[in-house]
């Protein structure tokens, strides 16, 4: 388990003007398919490149706030932000902070280096092999942890944008998937490639067959294949594609817009856009229906309501 630093610690590539860090809990704060070839999986590259510092020594997510919106960004660049079990942990004290935060109405969450995620620490999984179980226990509980802490991200209360840049592999692009919202750089490649190995992407996916539609799922899971940008947009995977200068600017930007809404309101209709989907047409309307009177009853609701009636900017409490 790494160890918790304190040291202060901006983005990579940000101005150290763009913000203010704090270090707590640990943290610093349809066409044809067209395929990208991988000659390597970028999963396997991340499980056999040479560890250049040690993960205790290392601040595993890098924080940035500005305003009501904080920018997180992956930072074990020479594992290209393999989701081991201390970065798992990272991001579970993360959700845990930010399921109490009510400062903060929006959440980017990014990679640094030169890949968003490529997917599970496959230097790990093989090291349990040496149990008596052959790993049998520490599998199970491994994705256990990591889909537990898909749905925690998806249940925050705060809608999260990916910020993709470099690659998205197996579990990472899982945590596209998992995020409400995803800005990808015009050079940021997606694949559920586990099926290379031998190992099929089941849990993975969960998150990608609820975003893209079914064949085009199922096609990337049994080819391993990477599909480029573009064509993530066009299966629903993402939702702004930009050149890659402006990855970062564009994912603010978008944070920004959601961050200038009423939070209260964003917060109840983010928690009832995922119930709804789980319930019968019938059950969805009957439910959103209660949603929008709890919605009407909220103060801000009917501060915002006056106010687009006497023509005016909104006053609201946040």
């Amino acid at each position: 388990m790494m160890s918790r630093s304190s040291s202060r610690r901006s983005i990579p590539n940000m101005p150290a003007t763009c913000g203010k860090t704090s270090s707590r809990n640990g943290i610093i704060s349809s066409a044809p398919m067209r395929i990208v070839m991988c000659a390597c999986p970028l999963s396997l590259i991340a499980a056999t490149l040479p560890r250049q510092a040690r993960e205790d020594k290392m601040t595993l997510i890098l924080r940035r706030d500005a305003g009501a919106v904080r920018h997180l960004t992956l930072n074990a660049p020479d594992r290209l932000n393999a989701l081991s079990d201390a970065m798992l942990a990272a991001l579970d004290a993360e959700c845990a902070e930010l399921e109490q935060d009510r400062s903060i109405r929006v959440v980017t969450l990014g990679g640094a280096g030169r890949a968003f995620c490529a997917g599970h620490d496959l230097a790990e999984m093989q090291a349990a092999r040496q149990a008596e179980d052959a790993g049998r226990a520490a599998f199970a509980d491994l994705f256990a942890r990591c889909s537990a802490l898909m749905q925690r991200l998806q249940g925050l209360p705060q809608p999260v944008i990916a910020r993709v840049h470099g690659v998205a592999a197996a579990a990472g692009c899982q945590l596209v998937a998992t995020c409400d919202m995803a800005v990808a750089a015009d050079s940021a490649r997606f694949g559920v490639n586990g099926v290379n190995l031998g190992l099929f992407c089941s849990t993975p996916m969960v998150a990608l067959s609820r975003n893209a539609p079914a064949k085009h799922v199922f096609e990337m899971l049994v080819t391993g294949e990477f599909v480029d940008a573009p064509r993530a947009r066009e299966l629903g995977l993402v939702n702004r594609v930009v050149p890659e200068g402006d990855l970062y600017t564009a994912a603010e930007d978008l944070a920004d817009t959601v961050a200038a809404k009423l939070g209260s309101a964003v917060r109840i209709g983010k928690q009832a856009f995922y119930r709804q989907r789980e319930l019968t047409l019938a059950q969805a309307y009957a439910y959103t229906g209660e949603v929008m009177v709890q919605n009407m009853l909220d103060v801000g609701t009917e501060e915002g309501i006056a106010a687009f009636l006497e023509k005016r900017e909104p006053d609201w409490p946040q």
